[in-house]
């Protein structure tokens, strides 16, 4: 492999085979010492129990927290964030201090918050003027434990207004200009990128300060790396010559047990050096 970077698994795409709370352990288990997850709760704000139980499932597993997303309705079900969503804005805000306080137990600093789609009859520049307002209220919450908020561009949602990195970037620019919020980050996921037809190599080079955290999935398809046509390798190699240093977040569809999809990554390079 061309690079060193540490890999982290997204254990709400993968290991769907067991239990959610089960799932670190399971990765743990192949060979991997972090896990990344979409918000793991159907609602915004769950029982403290719930929330007990997931932190637990985490720590006993001997794993580390790298990302956690903010609640962004129903995922299956299409929804793509609340981020920019005026009915359901009273949600986010209400999910804000309960993700912060999750990744706080569990050391985790990133945090991305799903733009939301584009919405029959509500103005588009209705939407964006209410996501600079959320994106700058998450910031300062993240910040108080020296956090980043994460803005993804997403394929495979036509309603969904961000794209490219450029669509990101420019979200980002925005709430710095209106809130002074420093702290908000692009979300690379090679794939999303490749298949919206972005320049990933391009994005890379001009954007490498600005990458909070980085996603991986092989093009076509979504699967493991080495199942499509994507250089994943070389535009890591890429992301690690220009000064990125982060996670790469394993975020690809496992056609099979989630352990065998693990088969193009070495066992020795699953782990990292970076302690849970």
């Amino acid at each position: 492999m061309k690079h060193r970077l540490p890999y982290t698994v997204n254990a709400s795409i993968l290991f769907t085979e067991l239990p959610l709370l089960e799932r670190p352990a399971a990765a743990k288990a192949a060979g991997f010492d972090a896990v990344e997850f979409w918000w793991p709760y159907a609602t915004a704000v769950p029982t403290d129990a719930e929330a007990d139980a997931f932190v637990r499932a985490v720590r006993d597993a001997g794993v580390r927290l790298t990302g956690l997303n903010f609640f962004a309705g129903d995922m299956p079900g299409g929804d793509r964030g609340l981020v920019s969503w005026p009915a359901r804005a009273a949600e986010f805000r209400d999910n804000i201090d309960v993700t912060v306080a999750i990744g706080e137990q569990l050391g985790c600093r990133s945090f991305n918050a799903l733009y939301g789609n584009r919405l029959d009859g509500v103005a588009p520049a209705h939407q964006d003027d209410l996501a600079v307002e959320h994106l700058a209220l998450a910031a300062k919450a993240v910040e108080r434990i020296g956090g980043t908020v994460l803005v993804e561009p997403v394929s495979g949602a036509p309603a969904y207004p961000l794209r490219t990195a450029a669509d990101a970037l420019a979200v980002i620019d925005r709430v710095a200009a209106e809130s002074g919020s420093r702290n908000l980050r692009l979300l690379a996921d090679l794939y999303h990128l490749a298949v919206n037809g972005d320049d990933v190599a391009g994005a890379i080079a001009a954007h490498a300060d600005r990458i909070g955290h980085v996603q991986i999935a092989d093009a076509p398809g979504r699967g493991a790396p080495g199942t499509g046509g994507l250089d994943l390798d070389g535009l890591l190699a890429d992301l690690q010559a220009v000064g990125y240093a982060g996670w790469v977040g394993l975020e690809y569809k496992s056609e099979g047990p989630t352990a065998d999809s693990f088969d193009w990554l070495p066992r020795e390079r699953r782990g990292s050096d970076r302690h849970a």
